[in-house]
């Protein structure tokens, strides 16, 4: 939501509209196409400078017709301004997009974008007489001056370039400046090329076509290169064993002169290949420093003197680089009077992914306090889970950026992380696009405003139906949270019910699985009749949203009859010497294994969800990483398939002998005991 705004005349463009620019700079001019680009590709008859349309005009601060309108509207362009900020200004059947630099023109021209409403999508064939441009008066500048993303390329799923760019448009769309891919081990060096895995990893073509196609939407491509700790994934070479802190571990050593130099070598390479003024070194959770070859120097010196120390080694080795060095901050703040010692032009970015009801200045206060510059990094919490917990992601977000901002954090790098190596990004919208409004905003975003405008804005959805899946979702989500379970959905998602944890996950679940199967149910009901309603924008984000609905469902399901065939073998088991029983035991045995039967029914459910897993994957991701989340997939449909199998055969002995075997033979979880009265009669 724009800083100030005033409505005005609400503009038909059944005859189209006109985009044109008085500027001769490239960026401008890019903006222009941009802009007539997205409204044609939302069905509106959109052109380049053409007349008797309603128009639409970028003009730079410098033009003398744009101080006559700001003076006859009696609006001021402030100094705040001057870098990104921009006013949009109706006059007629003109708007006009003005501003002091190319950056500021685009990011009117998004907002503008938003203020088109209707049309359809291209090459439906339908018509475009219901598209408006509404008519304001707006002034608006950020309140961070840097607006990011670090996106994790190291735990499972590496983007295609294609995607990247996808994301790099759509990002800048919602004026976001900055996007951080994070690496381990997955951008390849040509100084050290062992750990690079062959089609899993950005080359240096990559980057550069990625930086250039950035720089055209006003987006920084900053490199996060783990320099410190997360480092396995190359300590595991022997080429490197000398440098691990433990033996194949994940801590480079600091008193390990060939340290220095592997960081060295790799970041000489990253900044050659990427122009921007940041390099992100990492260094967070170096869980093991002091435990291996540091030990001694630990016990001597502190664990925070050792980690400080080679954090400015690090330093001072890029310096020839004349880079700013980013870092994460949850190590160094635990010594708040080391901090003071860090060089004056490093960025601490303090991170905590939960919502802190007690506010979040201990994160930042350490750092402030010594006199770095500090950026907030929240999270959209969708790591190890099914679908992201949107209920801790968007407070997180809305409270982490109004602290940042009151206590001077100039800059914000919200995260996604693939921890459980199955992250798919196009479930992250939700939280992403919240953290893009929150670090453009100044203060506490609206939550409420921007779940009930996100549907519209994001995926052209007017009939509120995406925006209520959304909310179903995170009822869904709550739900299994509050029910004490203990695990994350992804764990559940897997886990088998007749294990031991499944038996303990089952009896916290079951007596709410309903509840969380029909939230789930609802928003995949939600969500086909937004599609149904009208053409919408962003499907392949609207697919992914949909398969973790059914993921989530399934979830539910599973639980449920995986309990009902326990439930129900145990009973007939146990009634299977009365005389009458015959019959009903064999019908069970059938339900419980046959075509229709339950455990063809998981085994079902996991091939649809592997199905469009699978097809969600490949539409953001390289193949690289995918079978080993298609093994999980394959292996929980193999045991539905055994278990189904053992069924079948119980129902043979039975008509042969009429005996049925244990529970305990066919894998079942044991019984409680029954009381007397559950005794079946003699």
């Amino acid at each position: 939501m724009p800083r100030e705004v005033q409505e005005r005349a609400v503009l038909s463009l059944k005859d189209g509209i006109s985009v044109e620019t008085s500027s001769r700079d490239a960026d401008d001019k890019f903006a222009v196409t941009d802009l007539v680009g997205t409204l044609k590709d939302r069905g509106v008859d959109a052109q380049e400078g053409h007349k008797d349309k309603v128009k639409v005009v970028l003009m730079r601060l410098d033009d003398k017709k744009a101080a006559d309108l700001l003076a006859h509207a009696n609006l001021r362009f402030d100094a705040a301004m001057h870098d990104e900020g921009y006013v949009l200004l109706t006059d007629g059947g003109t708007t006009y997009d003005i501003a002091a630099t190319s950056a500021g023109l685009y990011y009117g021209a998004q907002t503008l974008k938003q203020l088109v409403v209707g049309g359809a999508a291209s090459g439906s064939g339908k018509s475009t007489s219901n598209a408006v441009l509404h008519g304001v008066s707006i002034r608006d500048w950020p309140a961070m001056k840097y607006r990011g993303l670090d996106d994790d390329l190291s735990r499972g799923p590496v983007p295609t370039l294609k995607f990247q760019e996808h994301q790099v448009r759509v990002l800048s769309e919602y004026k976001v400046n900055i996007y951080s891919p994070y690496f381990e081990n997955t951008l390849a060096y040509a100084s050290n090329p062992l750990s690079a895995p062959p089609g899993g990893a950005m080359t240096r073509a990559d980057v550069e076509e990625l930086v250039r196609y950035a720089q055209q939407y006003h987006v920084t491509i900053v490199p996060e290169q783990e320099a410190f700790g997360h480092l396995h994934h190359t300590l595991m070479y022997d080429k490197y064993a000398k440098l691990a802190e433990t033996p194949h571990g994940s801590v480079l050593a600091p008193g390990q002169p060939g340290s220095i130099q592997l960081i060295q070598q790799w970041f000489t390479e990253i900044a050659s290949m990427f122009p921007g003024p940041f390099l992100h070194v990492g260094a967070d959770e170096t869980f093991e420093l002091g435990q291996g070859q540091t030990k001694t120097a630990v016990e001597k010196e502190g664990l925070g003197k050792v980690y400080m120390d080679f954090l400015i080694q690090i330093h001072q080795a890029l310096e020839p680089l004349h880079k700013r060095l980013l870092f994460w901050g949850d190590i160094a703040m635990k010594d708040p009077e080391l901090v003071k010692i860090l060089p004056k032009d490093m960025i601490a970015i303090a991170w905590v992914y939960d919502p802190e009801p007690g506010g979040y200045d201990k994160w930042l206060l350490p750092f402030t306090s010594a006199g770095l510059e500090t950026w907030v990094a929240p999270g959209v919490n969708s790591w190890n889970r099914i679908y992201p917990d949107n209920n801790m992601a968007l407070l997180d977000i809305q409270g982490f950026l109004r602290d940042g901002q009151r206590l001077g954090s100039t800059g914000e790098l919200n995260t996604v992380w693939d921890d459980d190596g199955e992250g798919l990004f196009n479930l992250d919208w939700y939280g992403v696009l919240f953290g893009a409004a929150a670090g453009w905003q100044p203060g506490s975003s609206s939550i409420p405003q921007f779940q009930n405008s996100y549907g519209q804005v994001f995926h052209g959805d007017l009939t509120g139906k995406i925006n209520q899946a959304q909310i179903d979702l995170m009822t869904a989500q709550k739900t299994v949270t509050d029910s004490g379970v203990g695990y994350s959905t992804d764990e559940l998602f897997w886990m088998d019910p007749w294990s031991k944890e499944g038996q303990q996950a089952s009896a916290k679940l079951l007596p709410v699985v309903s509840s969380i199967r029909e939230q789930a149910e609802q928003a995949i009901i939600l969500i086909q009749q937004a599609r149904a309603a009208g053409p919408l924008r962003e499907v392949d984000a609207l697919d992914a949203m949909e398969m973790g609905a059914r993921r989530m469902d399934f979830l539910g399901y599973k639980f449920e009859v995986a309990q009902e065939i326990a439930t129900a073998y145990d009973s007939a088991y146990r009634q299977q010497s009365h005389p009458d029983s015959g019959e009903d035991i064999g019908r069970m045995l059938s339900d419980l294994s046959s075509s229709n039967g339950r455990c063809q029914d998981l085994r079902d459910g996991y091939g649809l969800t592997r199905d469009l897993y699978r097809q969600a994957w490949l539409q953001e991701n390289r193949p690289y990483w995918l079978d080993n989340v298609m093994a999980h997939y394959e292996l929980n449909m193999e045991l539905w398939i055994q278990r189904g199998i053992r069924f079948q055969e119980a129902r043979t002995q039975w008509h042969q002998t009429q005996k049925l075997p244990p529970p305990e033979e066919l894998g079942l979880p044991p019984m409680p005991a029954q009381t007397n009265a559950d005794q079946p009669a003699n």
